[in-house]
């Protein structure tokens, strides 16, 4: 049931376009003022970048290009004395921006209602050591970790967990100012690093969770506690590679199915736990050789992992979690994508998507092109595909970089240099994950290196095979089919 009393509504946005956080801001604010302008609610957008469509003075029927700081903020509230304010749409700035609101007592003020998921429920998924307490009170496992608000604390909590340590930066995007420490010296690098990118000057010190899978899931609740699961996604790259810089697979390909409904359930609770009312995402950490798993964060906001899972099963997350943020249920909304089905009916997909990173480092001189738990990735691009080869080569082929997987460019590398490249991982370590392929390295020499499963790997070989036969056999109609079914065009 639709609240009452809200006839106008402040939607903060992300603000400029940065690494991490970028269009898919620009499509969730979109959708979420399709969604409030459908009942009659007048929509505040407060964003200063104008390259988007969100800040179309069409669109939306007030728009603010201003800094998402809170002094701005409350001069908007001020004068236009909205009902309501949505901030799980623009990203970790709008979150951030939304709880100083709260905490510097504006919202009370002007008796602003935050719709959708509430101040306190962001507070406990942004704060590390707040939400590894939640979650330990209510039986879900997370990593081992203490937290830290000075360089002493940190070598303390590292030193008490044991080298190597994972470095967390509460209120933060892309993993900005994140990284893993190996010894002390760079724990101090990159603990002094992290404290200045927190907004409330912590980080969390944990312990790494080296070449464990990484599982997401895209999970909505409504205020009625109904729950669903829009999508779950595996990343193909290990723990310790940043989600934003991996190829991700939707659905999920080497989970069985005791585990993803393990997960599933854990998602479940996770949500409830916290209070989560729209859409959130979930990422776990899963032991490839038990069942032993950890949740490593939650984003209670929609996110560019909510835009890849949106397009991917044809669910309109954004759109239907500024409906919940309304006070509708699931069951009274309708998926407008379909036509047909209940907004609480779990999507199902027969067909593979992959989603493969973008990154432009020759834009940009002395730059490291190491990948790690810093997002630098500048965009992405999605294929869809009847099998996980087809999905892989179309989007290489998307990335517009004039290579394809095969055709990789990195001829003549020793067998020495394929196996730093697997270890210490690039932009090029697909490229190189082929090339091993291609050099008669051991699937098991490649897993153990890189941490990709061998899932993935006899996958990729099955391409490398096809190349072969291709080259080799004379042309007919069966090799032709079977390439294409394979993504070779």
């Amino acid at each position: 049931m639709k609240i009452d009393g809200i006839k106008s509504v402040v939607i903060v946005g992300s603000g400029a376009i940065k690494i991490g956080e970028a269009g898919e801001f620009d499509y969730s604010t979109s959708q979420a003022i399709k969604a409030l302008r459908e009942e009659e609610i007048r929509t505040i957008v407060v964003n200063p970048n104008i390259a988007t469509i969100h800040t179309d003075e069409k669109f939306a029927d007030k728009v603010y290009s201003v800094p998402i700081r809170t002094d701005f903020l409350e001069e908007i509230i001020a004068k236009e004395q909205p009902d309501g304010i949505l901030l799980g749409f623009g990203g970790q700035t709008a979150l951030n921006c939304g709880v100083e609101l709260a905490e510097r007592g504006i919202l009370s003020k002007y008796n602003v209602k935050v719709l959708g998921t509430g101040i306190e429920s962001i507070e406990i998924a942004d704060d590390r050591e707040l939400f590894k307490k939640t979650m330990i009170e209510h039986g879900v496992p997370v990593p081992k970790s203490r937290k830290a608000v000075d360089l002493e604390t940190a070598l303390e909590a590292a030193r008490e967990i044991g080298f190597p340590v994972m470095v967390r930066v509460a209120y933060t995007l892309g993993g900005q100012g994140s990284g893993v420490a190996f010894d002390e010296r760079t724990l101090g690098e990159i603990a002094l690093r992290g404290l200045a990118y927190s907004r409330i000057k912590q980080v969390l010190i944990e312990e790494y969770l080296e070449k464990w899978k990484e599982v997401e899931y895209e999970v909505m609740r409504d205020r009625d506690d109904n729950c669903i699961i829009i999508c779950n996604m595996e990343n193909m790259d290990p723990m310790g590679i940043h989600t934003g810089d991996s190829i991700v697979v939707a659905p999920s390909q080497t989970l069985t199915n005791r585990e993803y409904n393990l997960l599933r359930e854990t998602a479940q609770k996770v949500i409830r736990t916290l209070g989560i009312v729209g859409e959130c995402n979930i990422q776990f950490a899963l032991d490839p050789k038990s069942e032993d798993f950890r949740v490593i964060e939650v984003n209670s906001r929609l996110s560019r992992s909510s835009a890849l899972a949106s397009k991917a099963t044809g669910y309109p997350i954004a759109y239907i979690a500024a409906k919940l943020s309304l006070g509708y249920a699931l069951p009274e909304l309708s998926n407008k994508i379909t036509g047909v089905t209940s907004a609480c009916f779990e999507p199902a997909l027969d067909y593979v998507v992959v989603k493969a990173p973008r990154w432009d480092f020759q834009k940009f001189r002395k730059v490291s092109k190491g990948i790690g738990t810093q997002m630098k990735s500048v965009g992405e691009v999605m294929a869809i595909g009847r099998c996980f080869e087809e999905a892989l080569q179309k989007a290489i082929r998307m990335l517009d970089i004039g290579r394809e997987l095969t055709d990789n460019g990195i001829a003549g590398r020793s067998i020495e240099r394929i196996r730093r490249e697997l270890r210490e991982p690039t932009d090029e370590r697909i490229f190189y994950v082929t090339k091993a392929l291609k050099s008669g390295m051991s699937m098991d020499e490649i897993s153990r290196l890189s941490g990709i499963d061998r899932w993935f790997l006899d996958k990729i070989k099955n391409i490398v095979d096809m190349e072969k036969r291709i080259v080799k056999e004379r042309t007919n109609p069966n090799i032709i089919r079977r390439a294409k079914e394979f993504g070779f065009s």
